[in-house]
């Protein structure tokens, strides 16, 4: 496969945007805005209402757990029912929603404002990295889109692993405080804001292209980028916390 064609978010990839294109309508960068939009705003309902749940001495777990397996078996479902997506994508919006509201809601109890501060930062990254993007200041070249897509994966891996071997007592260096952990998340945090610039590539390159449904796989693949960002980022501020 063309190195030019793939990307590092699992949502972006030929699986979805090979072929030729047969449908009147082509994505467009006002859906999948909208459609990214609508998505976000689910998310963030959801994680108020599993806040006022927490408030009221209800134990998360489940929800965060739930969540969390969900949008995983969701994403499954996704990769291989794409025709699908308008209707999976706000199920894992909701998901997501359940997922990232238990763990906010914990930072919020034991680091008061941090999770406002990690959307803070993750909104103004996405708006940074778009205009550094639309400018050209960065170009996406072959070179760069290498590096991300090698850098991330070996990320993945490195969790995947340490989820594994969590399962066996073994705790992986990466979930601690010491400074190897913090270095490895501050990487994980920058490379979680270039695989933005990727996803802004990818869209760019197939819309007025690809069928209009898959704005919805756009979409996914943004909020799966987005939401890794906001977790490296309340992980790495929850880190230097404790540390500091």
């Amino acid at each position: 496969m063309n190195l030019l064609n793939k990307t590092s978010n699992p949502a972006f990839t030929n699986h979805f945007f090979g072929g030729n294109n047969t449908s009147a309508k082509t994505m467009s960068v006002t859906g999948v805005f909208i459609k990214s939009l609508a998505s976000i705003s689910i998310i963030i309902i959801i994680s108020i209402g599993i806040w006022k749940l927490h408030n009221q001495g209800t134990n998360l777990k489940w929800y965060s757990m739930g969540g969390m397996l969900a949008a995983i078996v969701i994403s499954i479902i996704i990769s291989v029912r794409q025709h699908w997506a308008h209707i999976l994508v706000p199920l894992y919006a909701i998901a997501k929603g359940f997922f990232l509201g238990s763990i906010s809601a914990y930072a919020q109890a034991k680091f008061p404002n941090f999770p406002y501060q990690a959307i803070g930062i993750t909104m103004v990254t996405f708006v940074v990295m778009l205009l550094l993007y639309q400018t050209r200041v960065i170009v996406v070249t072959k070179k760069l889109r290498s590096v991300i897509i090698t850098a991330v994966t070996s990320i993945f891996v490195i969790y995947i692993i340490s989820w594994i071997l969590g399962f066996f007592g073994i705790k992986v260096f990466i979930w601690g405080v010491s400074w190897p952990a913090i270095v490895f998340n501050i990487l994980a945090t920058i490379f979680a804001s270039l695989s933005l610039l990727l996803d802004f590539d990818y869209i760019e390159r197939y819309k007025n292209k690809a069928p209009k449904y898959k704005e919805w796989l756009a979409t996914w693949g943004l909020l799966v980028t987005l939401v890794w960002l906001y977790i490296e980022v309340l992980r790495l501020m929850k880190k230097l916390a404790i540390r500091f």
